[in-house]
């Protein structure tokens, strides 16, 4: 899952995509690099990222949904809370919805997704607001509170008509978590694997990294590439990146050596 932030303000390439000609490009870059979804967000949710209105969220995201999803070789994916943006994005021809809330700052999405027979991915969140989510968190055991609100909102989104199969599932690394937190989701990523649904991994660039190895965002590709590895030998079976040829790359060699086991 390649990102293409069409936002001024994310913590790793905000800015360089938010003309609509620069972002799908960007897209279609991906796509001949070897990602399999285009993952488009027009609203950072960065830690401390205030939220973008409506209008201009929708103004950001749809005229490069609609034109990446014109090639039917492009799976695109919108990156949204909105309900609104989820509904027109869907009618510009994405496939499928990744709410990092999981539904819960805009409970209509899930009648959407359902309506639409799309795929949504539902992620942990601490709290439901970007702008805090990063003061003290704190869990009783983390990995086991993480699979609890996915279970949830797994139940949540199946009782709302979204069909059990087109339901993945994100334990939100850096969203809500300390270093040590992180850490431990990979460590026991096995864990949310064993809920039943897609694991959607999002290590790409972020501050755990920059932590561990002192590195500024564009410079934590190598890092970033631990992770995945990790995470894949853990079960996880997509994984949302900025930099797609060398993830492509660190994924194929991981999974044909751990297929050859």
């Amino acid at each position: 899952m390649g990102v293409v932030n069409v936002t001024p303000d994310s913590f790793s390439d905000g800015g360089l995509y938010l003309d609509t000609d620069a972002a799908v490009a960007h897209g279609e870059e991906l796509v001949r690099d070897g990602a399999a979804i285009v993952d488009v967000g027009g609203e950072s949710t960065r830690p401390g990222a205030e939220e973008v209105p409506e209008g201009e969220e929708l103004e950001r995201v749809v005229p490069v949904v609609e034109r990446l999803a014109v090639d039917d070789h492009i799976t695109v994916s919108i990156d949204t809370r909105k309900a609104a943006v989820a509904e027109q994005a869907l009618q510009a021809g994405a496939r499928i919805v990744n709410d990092v809330s999981a539904f819960r700052h805009d409970a209509a999405i899930a009648g959407l997704v359902a309506g639409a027979g799309a795929t949504c991915c539902l992620m942990h969140m601490l709290g439901d607001d970007p702008r805090t989510m990063q003061d003290a968190p704190v869990y009783d055991d983390v990995v086991s509170d993480v699979k609890a609100f996915l279970e949830e909102r797994l139940a949540f989104a199946v009782a709302e008509g979204v069909s059990e199969e087109r339901v993945w599932l994100d334990p939100g690394i850096g969203f809500g978590k300390t270093l040590e937190h992180n850490l431990e989701l990979l460590r026991r990523l096995d864990e949310i694997v064993a809920i039943g649904r897609p694991v959607v991994i999002g290590t790409s660039r972020k501050s755990f990294l920059g932590k561990l190895t002192g590195r500024e965002p564009d410079q934590r590709t190598a890092g970033t590439l631990a992770t995945l590895v990790i995470a894949l030998e853990r079960g996880a079976t997509i994984f949302r990146v900025h930099d797609v040829p060398e993830a492509v790359d660190a994924l194929t060699v991981a999974a044909a050596t751990l297929d050859a086991s």
